[in-house]
């Protein structure tokens, strides 16, 4: 299959190395300037996902991101935000990258060129037809992300992906793929800046606006937000006295006895006289 990998084109900048910080600064900022509307183009086709992953999750299925190297980290900061952000349990959105958990912070030799080892990740979580895996890959051609796809793909498991280049390998095995064409990076071939940028704006669409499908969020607030630290409890008080007529105090014990926003504010109003 012949397909321009436009993540790997040239940069359209020149001796970078002359550039003065200023310089450099300006033109990485002008050229990120250009991918919110790379990501704009897209999103008739996020919306797809979107809607798959919710009817999925509404019948007790969970979220996979699979990918390698930078990919591969996005998707595990995204899933590791959803319990905090919005309390779901640990399981429901869930990042694989290739090479295991040492490669998240560091480079794991090949890893990403194993078209067998994704599945087989994806079976030591029990992987069943009611879960939902995106594959997360820049270039779309990663072998790891691409075989994962494919085993799910022949046991009717809905397939996602989010790329950078159109009509990759990746994009034609995903039934809801997403291409969020970037164009060349500032430093050539770095697909860590634009194209992880534009990832990242993705897979917040993806987990937000699911998690406020499945309703995890009460007009704009987070009331089922976990309550990790002083600063998370004091905004749950302070949503809680958005929510009803009580003072700091009242909200603040009403929050530790309940253990949640929602909680707080369904028990005042089930027992207000």
């Amino acid at each position: 299959m012949n397909f321009t990998k436009t993540t790997e084109q040239s940069s359209k900048y020149e001796h970078l190395e002359k550039m003065s910080v200023a310089e450099l600064l300006q033109n990485i900022n002008q050229e990120d300037q250009t991918v919110p509307f790379a990501v704009q183009k897209t999103l008739p086709k996020i919306e797809k996902l979107v809607t798959e992953i919710v009817s999925k999750m509404k019948l007790g299925g969970r979220l996979f991101y699979i990918g390698a190297g930078t990919s591969g980290r996005l998707g595990i900061v995204d899933a590791s935000e959803c319990p905090p952000t919005f309390g779901v349990d640990a399981g429901l959105v869930n990042g694989i990258i290739a090479g295991g958990d040492k490669a998240i912070r560091q480079a794991v030799e090949n890893a990403e060129d194993n078209a067998t080892q994704a599945w087989i990740d994806l079976q030591n979580h029990q992987i069943n037809k009611n879960d939902v895996v995106v594959g997360i890959a820049a270039s779309g051609t990663t072998p790891y992300v691409i075989g994962g796809l494919e085993m799910c793909n022949q046991n009717n498991i809905s397939t996602g992906c989010i790329t950078c280049n159109e009509g990759s390998p990746l994009s034609q095995t995903a039934k809801f793929p997403i291409e969020v064409v970037v164009g060349p990076e500032f430093v050539t071939g770095s697909s860590r800046m634009k194209a992880g940028t534009a990832q990242k704006l993705v897979l917040n669409m993806i987990s937000t606006a699911t998690m406020i499908q499945l309703g995890k969020v009460k007009g704009n607030k987070m009331v089922d937000m976990q309550l990790s630290n002083k600063k998370l409890v004091d905004r749950g008080v302070k949503m809680i006295m958005g929510e009803i007529p009580v003072d700091y105090e009242t909200a603040a014990i009403l929050l530790e006895k309940q253990g949640s926003v929602r909680k707080a504010v369904d028990y005042f109003t089930a027992n207000k006289s």
